[in-house]
Protein backbone atom coordinates (compact mmCIF):
# COMPACT_ATOMS: atom_id res chain seq x y z
CA UNK A 1 0.00 0.00 0.00
CA UNK A 2 1.07 3.50 -1.14
CA UNK A 3 0.44 6.12 1.91
CA UNK A 4 1.23 10.22 1.29
CA UNK A 5 2.51 11.70 3.85
CA UNK A 6 1.30 15.04 3.81
CA UNK A 7 4.51 16.61 4.18
CA UNK A 8 8.29 17.56 2.99
CA UNK A 9 9.55 17.52 6.10
CA UNK A 10 12.75 15.43 5.59
CA UNK A 11 13.03 14.47 8.94
CA UNK A 12 9.40 14.32 9.72
CA UNK A 13 9.32 11.85 6.39
CA UNK A 14 12.21 9.79 8.17
CA UNK A 15 10.25 9.22 11.08
CA UNK A 16 7.06 8.03 9.77
CA UNK A 17 9.51 5.73 7.62
CA UNK A 18 10.83 3.99 10.73
CA UNK A 19 7.63 3.24 12.13
CA UNK A 20 6.20 2.32 9.08
CA UNK A 21 9.22 0.24 8.03
CA UNK A 22 8.13 -3.87 7.57
CA UNK A 23 4.34 -3.26 7.68
CA UNK A 24 3.94 -3.37 3.58
CA UNK A 25 3.63 0.37 3.33
CA UNK A 26 5.36 2.72 1.20
CA UNK A 27 5.16 6.12 2.39
CA UNK A 28 5.64 8.83 0.36
CA UNK A 29 6.12 12.57 0.38
CA UNK A 30 3.59 15.24 -1.14
CA UNK A 31 6.62 15.96 -3.52
CA UNK A 32 7.46 12.30 -4.48
CA UNK A 33 3.70 11.64 -5.03
CA UNK A 34 3.17 14.97 -7.13
CA UNK A 35 1.60 17.40 -5.26
CA UNK A 36 3.75 20.25 -3.85
CA UNK A 37 1.37 22.77 -1.79
CA UNK A 38 0.64 23.30 1.81
CA UNK A 39 -3.26 23.43 2.74
CA UNK A 40 -4.14 26.46 4.76
CA UNK A 41 -4.98 25.31 8.25
CA UNK A 42 -8.35 26.96 9.44
CA UNK A 43 -9.44 24.17 12.10
CA UNK A 44 -9.43 24.94 15.60
CA UNK A 45 -8.34 22.16 17.00
CA UNK A 46 -5.29 20.14 16.42
CA UNK A 47 -7.38 17.34 14.60
CA UNK A 48 -9.35 19.57 12.46
CA UNK A 49 -5.85 21.07 11.07
CA UNK A 50 -4.76 17.80 10.13
CA UNK A 51 -7.72 16.40 8.33
CA UNK A 52 -7.56 19.43 6.20
CA UNK A 53 -4.17 18.48 5.39
CA UNK A 54 -4.44 14.65 4.67
CA UNK A 55 -7.82 15.61 2.87
CA UNK A 56 -6.07 18.08 0.41
CA UNK A 57 -3.26 15.40 -0.01
CA UNK A 58 -5.63 12.35 -0.41
CA UNK A 59 -7.66 14.60 -3.26
CA UNK A 60 -4.81 15.68 -4.98
CA UNK A 61 -3.04 12.18 -5.52
CA UNK A 62 -6.12 9.66 -5.08
CA UNK A 63 -3.97 8.41 -2.37
CA UNK A 64 -4.44 7.41 0.78
CA UNK A 65 -2.92 10.27 2.77
CA UNK A 66 -1.94 11.01 6.61
CA UNK A 67 -0.93 14.00 8.22
CA UNK A 68 -0.46 15.33 11.19
CA UNK A 69 -0.92 18.65 13.66
CA UNK A 70 1.20 19.66 16.49
CA UNK A 71 2.01 21.41 18.85
CA UNK A 72 2.25 22.66 22.48
CA UNK A 73 0.11 23.49 25.15
CA UNK A 74 0.95 25.41 28.63
CA UNK A 75 -1.31 25.05 31.56
CA UNK A 76 0.18 28.33 32.88
CA UNK A 77 -0.90 29.98 29.31
CA UNK A 78 -4.82 28.63 29.71
CA UNK A 79 -3.14 25.77 27.09
CA UNK A 80 -1.32 28.34 24.99
CA UNK A 81 -0.03 28.44 22.45
CA UNK A 82 -1.62 24.98 21.39
CA UNK A 83 -2.70 24.84 17.84
CA UNK A 84 -1.17 28.27 17.20
CA UNK A 85 2.45 26.79 18.38
CA UNK A 86 3.95 27.67 15.04
CA UNK A 87 2.63 31.24 14.92
CA UNK A 88 3.19 31.76 18.48
CA UNK A 89 7.07 31.67 17.59
CA UNK A 90 6.24 34.05 14.14
CA UNK A 91 9.18 35.92 12.95
CA UNK A 92 11.42 35.41 16.13
CA UNK A 93 13.49 32.19 16.93
CA UNK A 94 12.33 29.28 18.36
CA UNK A 95 14.75 30.18 21.09
CA UNK A 96 13.27 33.44 21.73
CA UNK A 97 9.76 31.93 21.97
CA UNK A 98 10.98 29.76 24.27
CA UNK A 99 12.31 32.30 26.52
CA UNK A 100 9.15 34.41 26.38
CA UNK A 101 7.37 31.00 27.66
CA UNK A 102 9.56 30.51 30.55
CA UNK A 103 8.79 34.06 31.30
CA UNK A 104 4.89 33.54 31.36
CA UNK A 105 5.50 30.51 33.21
CA UNK A 106 7.61 31.90 36.11
CA UNK A 107 5.46 33.22 38.33
CA UNK A 108 3.02 30.24 38.22
CA UNK A 109 3.21 27.28 40.53
CA UNK A 110 1.87 25.37 37.77
CA UNK A 111 4.26 24.43 35.27
CA UNK A 112 3.00 21.44 33.65
CA UNK A 113 2.88 20.87 29.71
CA UNK A 114 2.75 18.87 27.09
CA UNK A 115 3.12 17.88 23.41
CA UNK A 116 0.06 16.86 21.80
CA UNK A 117 -0.29 15.23 18.25
CA UNK A 118 -3.28 14.53 16.10
CA UNK A 119 -2.73 12.43 13.03
CA UNK A 120 -5.49 11.84 10.32
CA UNK A 121 -5.68 9.41 7.63
CA UNK A 122 -7.95 9.65 4.74
CA UNK A 123 -8.89 6.65 1.95
CA UNK A 124 -10.54 7.78 -1.24
CA UNK A 125 -13.32 5.60 -0.21
CA UNK A 126 -14.22 7.59 2.69
CA UNK A 127 -12.74 5.76 4.93
CA UNK A 128 -11.08 7.80 7.76
CA UNK A 129 -8.42 6.59 11.22
CA UNK A 130 -8.08 9.24 13.52
CA UNK A 131 -5.24 8.95 16.34
CA UNK A 132 -4.19 11.22 18.74
CA UNK A 133 -1.19 11.04 21.47
CA UNK A 134 0.40 13.42 24.26
CA UNK A 135 3.53 13.72 25.93
CA UNK A 136 3.60 15.49 29.52
CA UNK A 137 6.22 17.31 31.07
CA UNK A 138 6.85 20.67 32.37
CA UNK A 139 8.33 23.72 31.93
CA UNK A 140 11.87 23.94 32.48
CA UNK A 141 13.59 27.69 33.83
CA UNK A 142 16.13 27.31 31.59
CA UNK A 143 16.83 25.82 27.84
CA UNK A 144 18.83 23.09 27.45
CA UNK A 145 20.17 20.63 25.05
CA UNK A 146 21.06 20.57 21.01
CA UNK A 147 18.95 18.34 20.17
CA UNK A 148 15.34 17.89 18.48
CA UNK A 149 13.88 21.30 17.54
CA UNK A 150 11.33 23.90 18.18
CA UNK A 151 10.22 24.00 21.85
CA UNK A 152 12.37 20.81 22.82
CA UNK A 153 14.89 22.59 24.82
CA UNK A 154 12.56 24.03 27.05
CA UNK A 155 10.31 20.70 27.49
CA UNK A 156 11.12 18.93 30.40
CA UNK A 157 10.53 15.54 30.76
CA UNK A 158 9.82 13.39 34.34
CA UNK A 159 13.19 11.79 33.99
CA UNK A 160 14.42 15.35 34.35
CA UNK A 161 16.18 16.10 30.81
CA UNK A 162 14.54 18.11 28.40
CA UNK A 163 13.32 16.77 24.69
CA UNK A 164 16.70 18.70 23.56
CA UNK A 165 18.74 16.11 25.46
CA UNK A 166 17.51 12.98 24.75
CA UNK A 167 19.16 10.94 21.25
CA UNK A 168 16.74 10.72 18.24
CA UNK A 169 16.17 7.38 19.37
CA UNK A 170 15.40 8.22 22.44
CA UNK A 171 12.71 11.20 21.81
CA UNK A 172 10.99 8.86 19.00
CA UNK A 173 10.26 6.44 21.84
CA UNK A 174 8.53 9.63 23.76
CA UNK A 175 7.37 12.04 21.83
CA UNK A 176 3.27 12.58 20.89
CA UNK A 177 4.38 12.28 17.05
CA UNK A 178 5.84 8.76 17.03
CA UNK A 179 3.03 7.63 19.66
CA UNK A 180 0.63 8.84 17.23
CA UNK A 181 1.94 7.25 13.96
CA UNK A 182 2.32 3.77 16.04
CA UNK A 183 -1.01 4.14 17.15
CA UNK A 184 -1.90 4.70 13.02
CA UNK A 185 -0.13 1.99 12.62
CA UNK A 186 -1.71 -0.76 14.47
CA UNK A 187 -5.35 1.13 13.22
CA UNK A 188 -3.98 0.39 9.47
CA UNK A 189 -2.93 -3.45 10.62
CA UNK A 190 -5.98 -4.21 12.48
CA UNK A 191 -8.68 -2.35 10.48
CA UNK A 192 -9.81 -0.11 12.41
CA UNK A 193 -11.67 2.41 10.41
CA UNK A 194 -14.48 4.41 9.94
CA UNK A 195 -16.43 6.41 7.17
CA UNK A 196 -16.90 10.00 7.87
CA UNK A 197 -20.28 11.22 7.09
Amino acid sequence: MKLVLASNNAGKLREIREIMAGSGIEVLSQREAGCDFSAEETGTTFTENARIKALAAMRATGLPAAADDSGLEVNAMDGGPGIYSSRFCGERSYAEACRDIIGRVAGHSDRGARYCCAVVCCFPDGREIRCFATTEGEISRELRGSGGFGYDPMFLLPDGRTMAELTEDEKNAVSHRGRAFRELLRKLKDGEYYVNQ
